[in-house]
């Protein structure tokens, strides 16, 4: 079997295509434009306001009680590290201005997504003693002045 027979069989039609052309695999086909012709906008970044609440706990937990509350990242030291180990990757992606898609709906920790306003999850530690149960609440806010 011969190389081009070879490549077109493996699934990398593309690059069989291209080296038939005399292209090399990474090169540009003609019409298309190396750079932009106009500048690409951007729309205005989002700035959001992230708070921590002990959602659930039991009562007798040596840690953090109910009702003990948060502000992502100032006291991100007084959390315990097996719940910042949970919480973080939902931080990250709240504080960047995603959103994780299920809603929990019917349970105590049905979800809030708003986009432009309060975003909730809920986010269980992983101390199988704890029962603890976090409330990360986004809430948007205007940019810092300069």
């Amino acid at each position: 079997m011969n190389r081009r027979d070879f490549v077109g069989k493996a699934g990398c039609g593309l690059a069989t295509f291209l080296a038939a052309a005399g292209l090399p695999a990474g090169a540009q086909t003609a019409g298309q434009a190396t750079s932009p012709e106009k500048p690409v906008v951007l729309p205005p970044r989002k700035f959001y306001r992230i708070d921590l609440e002990i959602f659930e706990a039991r009562p007798d937990t040596w840690c953090h009680k109910k009702g003990d509350t948060f502000r992502y990242p100032e006291d991100w030291g007084k959390v315990c590290p097996w719940l910042r180990g949970s919480l973080n990757d939902f931080v990250r992606i709240l504080e960047s201005g995603g959103t994780l898609s299920w809603r929990y709906e019917g349970t105590p920790y049905q979800k809030v997504i708003d986009p432009d306003g309060v975003t909730t999850e809920y986010v269980r530690c992983p101390d199988p003693t704890s029962n603890l149960v976090v409330k990360i609440i986004r809430t948007r806010v205007e940019p810092p002045k300069k």
